[in-house]
């Protein structure tokens, strides 16, 4: 996480929202710029019972910060879905939008297994 989303979720949580959960804030910030284009990284040998989790860009207060993409251990039965920015004119203006990485439930669909193409 971020220092920025780190900072203000410290902040909430001592003005009194302690009562709610952390993994249950999430935060949205929109920002004029883009991202600029993925960083090119040499993705490690396969390791047994992780999934690459790909590098993104962060966004620190005032500008994009690169985070490296590392392994993050496996979970049967899910697979990992990137970090990504997304902008959405009709929705939310013309700003960009982080949207965290998470795991989602693998409903049989071996395509999205990241565990199977690595």
């Amino acid at each position: 996480m971020s220092k920025t989303k780190t900072l203000i979720l410290g902040t909430l949580l001592a003005l009194g929202s302690w009562a709610v959960p952390a993994s249950a804030v999430n935060l949205s910030i929109g920002i004029d710029v883009g991202p600029p284009p993925a960083q090119v990284e040499v993705i490690p040998p396969p390791r047994a019972g992780f999934v690459w989790a790909p590098g993104y860009w962060d966004w620190e207060g005032s500008r994009h910060v690169w985070v490296a993409g590392h392994w993050l251990a496996g979970r049967p039965g899910f697979y990992w879905v990137p970090e990504r920015w997304e902008q959405h004119a009709e929705e939310r203006g013309h700003h960009w939008h982080f949207e965290p990485g998470h795991w989602e439930k693998n409903h049989g669909n071996w395509e999205r297994d990241p565990g199977r193409h690595r």
